[in-house]
């Protein structure tokens, strides 16, 4: 490859070989080594979901009775970390409040500066199981709460709902959030995930590529993106208002929040597992108008431009049914997705070569240089 094929932004551009998650974006088909994630919504846990990320293979039901007692185990974090989300000022977001007590996490690994594979999958697994508890006690602690101290008897999806009220959650809501995990956990080469796999690259830690990802998907054209859509709904505000609202985006050029996708050309297997939560939770509450605005918005939206809808935009109505603070949205992604991002760091760690590309230059080829008393 020459300078002649620059693609900005890699859209197309094959970076890395894995055997972890394939994407057919034409025919809108998402797996996870190669089984389908509609099948893993149906059948699966998150902490299966997980092993099966990590390790390669389904696990037995020892394999995974042992794997969720070491998370269940894992989930309790440090004293100090608590003390450090209690001297952050009340101005930051909770990404970059998780972005910061992950990176300080690292200090306190029993496993210190070893950079062996075994070693790394200690601290993935370390990772995996504190993500939530970073997230729900910050959250707390901005409301003038005790964190809630973790219950090992507990799921992943449960200890974060019960993280956010104290209070266990019921089976239902807890099983539709478990979904919304193993939906979120890994999604081939994004951008927080590619982060993840140059941190590792050059042989730096799994903390520092874990933290690095937290920092990519924080940005708005990435993990930011399933609070913005809720935020257009909230904007909105009715039904009956939606049509009005859709119809002026389009006649001044805007984008609608939740639609499109660098890889899909058509919809978001992941979002036609959301639609059907969104109304289920809504119809359990006996509150169906978020999920039917943003059914009607899907409908204009394919009926004017035909655009789908993708992960974010019936995950935004689901997580808000659901009673969780808009602002975690994203945080929640990352709660999900470091599964993903444990996997690839160690799939790019055990087969490594460092990502180094070039840049098209597009400077002056030779410049003068101005002594500062003459310019």
């Amino acid at each position: 490859m020459g300078y002649e094929d620059f693609v900005k932004g890699l859209e197309g551009v094959l970076a890395a070989q894995s055997s972890i998650c394939f994407i057919d974006g034409a025919a809108g088909r998402l797996t996870y080594r190669g089984i389908d994630i509609h099948v893993l919504a149906e059948h699966s846990t998150f902490e299966e979901t997980a092993y099966f990320l990590l390790f390669g293979h389904l696990p037995k039901q020892a394999e995974l009775d042992a794997f969720t007692k070491q998370l269940q185990a894992e989930r309790e974090v440090p004293t100090e970390i608590y003390t450090l989300l209690r001297t952050l000022p009340p101005t930051a977001t909770p990404m970059e409040v998780l972005r910061t007590a992950t990176s300080a996490l690292s200090a306190y690994d029993p496993d210190g500066p070893d950079n062996s594979d075994e070693a790394n999958v200690r601290k993935g697994i370390r990772l995996i199981a504190r993500m939530t508890t970073l997230t729900t006690a910050y959250d707390r602690i901005r409301r003038g709460l005790e964190p809630v101290k973790p219950d090992p008897s507990l799921s992943m999806a449960e200890s974060f709902l019960y993280g956010l009220t104290g209070e266990k959650p019921h089976p239902s809501s807890a099983r539709v959030f478990d979904v919304c995990l193993i939906l979120h956990a890994d999604h081939e080469l994004n951008a927080s995930t590619f982060a993840a796999r140059v941190i590792a690259s050059t042989l730096s830690d799994m903390y520092a590529a874990i933290t690095g990802a937290i920092g990519a998907l924080a940005g708005s054209l990435h993990g930011g993106a399933n609070q913005r859509v809720l935020e257009m709904l909230l904007e909105i505000g009715e039904l009956d208002k939606v049509e009005a609202y859709v119809d002026n985006l389009f006649a001044n050029k805007k984008k609608i929040m939740g639609f499109g996708h660098r890889v899909y050309r058509t919809m978001d297997p992941r979002a036609t597992v959301l639609r059907k939560f969104a109304k289920q939770l809504g119809e359990d509450v006996g509150n169906t108008k978020w999920y039917e605005m943003a059914e009607r918005i899907e409908q204009l939206a394919f009926a004017r431009k035909k655009l789908y809808p993708n992960v974010d935009f019936f995950s935004a109505p689901v997580f808000y049914t659901l009673n969780i603070p808009v602002d975690l949205f994203t945080p929640i992604f990352a709660c999900s997705r470091i599964s993903g991002w444990v996997a690839h760091t160690l799939e790019q760690l055990r087969d490594n070569r460092l990502i180094r590309p070039l840049a098209l230059y597009t400077g002056p080829e030779q410049a003068e240089y101005i002594p500062i008393s003459e310019r």
